[in-house]
């Protein structure tokens, strides 16, 4: 074949294509919708509705009296349909902490835990040194919500939280700083939302 410049052109011989594809539109397909046994909301809808609850203030300077941030923990739990079976005031220190954590978690009649104080950065804040080493398993992801859900008002001062949240012996442990908005803001927002979710999935 000679081309319109003068020049040769080598050629294969023609070949019919048998196999053509046809693009249907996106907007035309029909996908099948997932079949999802074990969403989030099934799993909710089969949480615990009511849980029994110890609260553990650490101060060396408050009394069951004065304790702001216990109290307004009890209110809220109970509000939400949820019992408080102990409620107490420890000193700041890892021993009694630890005992009484220990002690806790034997008892029958209580499911999880929070604790509020001791989270800070001083050295009488034992808390997280202390529960973190008792610790089975962690939930990172409480701290990550709880400093998301502080930066609106705290700023860049959110970083300081320690907050944290695990499972000792199949009991739930919720430890929240000393500040009653902070542990408002973290039973609101994260703790009765999941807790009897938490309670399903650990069997209790």
């Amino acid at each position: 074949m000679i081309d319109g410049w003068g020049h040769g052109i080598m050629t294969r011989p023609h070949r019919e294509i048998s196999n053509i594809f046809v693009l249907t539109p996106l907007e035309d397909v029909v996908m099948p919708e997932p079949k999802l046994k074990d969403t989030i909301a099934e799993h909710q809808k089969k949480a615990r509705g009511r849980a029994s609850v110890a609260v553990i203030t650490l101060s060396s300077s408050r009394s069951v009296d004065n304790d702001q941030s216990g109290e307004l923990i009890e209110s809220l739990l109970q509000e939400n349909g949820h019992d408080v079976a102990v409620r107490k005031v420890i000193a700041d220190s890892r021993n009694v902490l630890r005992a009484t954590v220990r002690e806790l978690v034997r008892q029958k009649n209580v499911q999880a835990i929070i604790t509020t104080g001791g989270t800070g950065l001083s050295p009488t804040d034992i808390t997280i040194e202390t529960v973190r080493g008792m610790l089975e398993k962690e939930l990172p992801g409480f701290n990550s919500l709880f400093m998301l859900l502080s930066y609106p008002e705290a700023k860049s001062a959110s970083m300081l939280s320690r907050a944290t949240a695990g499972t000792i012996k199949g009991k739930a442990i919720f430890c929240l700083p000393g500040s009653p908005r902070a542990c408002k803001l973290a039973i609101e927002s994260l703790i009765l939302p999941e807790l009897g979710h938490i309670l399903m999935l650990l069997g209790d």
